[in-house]
């Protein structure tokens, strides 16, 4: 029997239609299914999937409350014309539904809820089995990220040489791989990890291709890599808490030369019907982040004091999403002390941007978090913690982004300034306020995390003393603000 659309689908929740049809040759290749969702007089697009076991799927997340109508479109008899109706009711507690650009540099949610991006890097920890991955979504739950960078494939890199559960293709590794059919399984379990981001409230920025590869993921014809971002995006559109990344170091993948990042972008892009967040991660050289179809940069680098760079050059919100581990393993990338890890943080926050964290502690059973999950070990997310608190507490008065308003300072000016200092270890700081207004000034320390008032209120030409100390960061707010 048909699964019907259910007849409430919350607001930017997500409406299913499951149909029985043809098992026979080859369902992925043979059989093409779409729906069509209708508000008053507007029409979303939808591309459905083979979800295995003579089941057809089709996914709608709808942003408008009220009465949908819906027709699917297929060249099986048995999956065309297929109609119906729902209504989408209003959105739930904790649902602000998609995360979008917005004000040029910033993010926030659909509903207009800032989004303050702090986000954190376990590349596959999808990939490890219930037990794990179970852990590291209760490490998640207690930390202040909003953001995990992830996998759909597998990697086999330093630390990673395990065998995952469940491939995307059909076959084996010994057997080979039939490249013409997916592996539900495989995106039924990763549909259920982004659900469990998403109930955490945590977005979930899916990487779509990665060099680190065993398996022959990395070096697909370009008809496969084709049909499988259109599969991954019809599986996976639907839901709010998705972000789309074309690669991890996309620099990296020989195999692919910038026109076909060109073309995946695209693919994505006219897949979705609702166009989420799309980037693509550097190992050294960027990725042109100016092109039409990109969203946001997504960097690596270690330099945070190039985010004002950055900005300037491409017009668009800043991500640095790696900017090196906090760790002690062996390798330059994965030992930086929690200290610069917060450092880093702080430095690309006044810039204007936003900074991704990781940790790579050397494991007896190496399970890293960077790319497994499991447990944090390290001090910087209490730290990061600590930030997140201060920029929601801007948002809370009315600044939901920070925009570079002086060398060490980002806010808004006139009203607040969030001064950060990092090395220069200054004993005094003069700041020249505007005359008229009052402010109040905090001195904040952001590995100790206490912020310390300085009595009254101040305007004009003010003289700060300060610790002579590294890493000292001073907050400016307009009283009334």
């Amino acid at each position: 029997m048909p699964h019907m659309m259910p007849p409430e689908v919350e607001r930017w929740g997500i409406g299913e239609l499951a149909l029985p049809g043809p098992q026979d040759g080859n369902p992925f290749l043979d059989v093409t299914l779409s729906a069509e969702f209708r508000f008053k007089n507007r029409t979303i697009e939808a591309d459905g999937f083979y979800d295995g076991e003579g089941i057809y799927r089709v996914r709608i997340m709808p942003d408008a409350v009220g009465a949908w109508h819906y027709v699917t479109h297929s060249n099986c008899p048995a999956l065309d014309g297929v109609s119906g109706e729902f209504a989408c009711v209003p959105a739930g507690p904790g649902n602000h539904g998609p995360v979008h650009v917005r004000n040029t540099y910033h993010f926030a949610h659909a509903d207009g809820t800032p989004y303050l991006q702090i986000g954190t890097t376990c590349y596959v920890w999808n990939h490890q089995g219930d037990e794990l991955e179970e852990q590291t979504l209760a490490t998640l739950a207690q930390s202040p990220f909003n953001k995990m960078r992830m996998c759909v494939f597998p990697k086999d890199y330093l630390y990673n040489k395990n065998e995952p559960p469940y491939h995307p293709f059909a076959g084996s590794l010994a057997e080979g791989w039939d490249f013409t059919r997916f592996n539900p399984a495989h995106f039924r379990h990763l549909e259920q990890r982004v659900t469990d981001l998403g109930k955490l409230g945590i977005e979930a920025d899916i990487i779509l291709f990665h060099p680190y590869d065993r398996w022959g993921y990395a070096t697909l014809p370009a008809e496969v890599d084709d049909r499988y971002l259109r599969y991954v995006v019809a599986r996976l559109a639907a839901y709010r808490n998705v972000w789309w990344s074309m690669a991890n170091e996309y620099d990296l993948m020989k195999a692919k030369e910038m026109a076909d990042w060109d073309r995946f972008f695209r693919i994505v892009q006219e897949s979705d019907p609702y166009q989420h967040l799309r980037s693509v991660h550097n190992c050294r050289g960027f990725y042109d982040h100016a092109k039409p179809w990109v969203t946001h940069c997504s960097v690596q680098h270690s330099d945070l004091e190039r985010v004002r760079e950055w900005r300037q050059t491409y017009g668009k919100p800043v991500v640095v999403d790696e900017c090196r581990y906090e760790g002690n393993i062996e390798r330059g990338w994965g030992n930086i002390s929690a200290q610069e890890m917060v450092h880093r943080f702080w430095t690309g926050t006044v810039g204007g941007g936003y900074v991704g964290h990781g940790e790579t502690y050397v494991h007896p059973q190496d399970i890293l978090w960077w790319s497994k999950g499991g447990v944090l070990h390290g001090q910087s997310p209490a730290r990061l913690a600590f930030l997140k608190r201060i920029l929601e507490a801007a948002a809370a008065d009315g600044i939901p982004g920070l925009e570079p308003v002086d060398r060490y300072a980002a806010g808004r000016a006139g009203d607040y300034y969030l001064y950060y200092y990092g090395l220069q270890q200054p004993a005094f700081m003069v700041y020249n306020l505007p005359e008229g207004a009052s402010y109040t000034i905090d001195i904040i320390d952001p590995w100790a995390m206490t912020i310390d008032r300085l009595p009254g209120t101040y305007s004009g030409t003010t003289r700060i003393e300060l610790r002579s100390q590294p890493y000292l960061a001073v907050r400016i707010r307009r009283v009334g603000l």
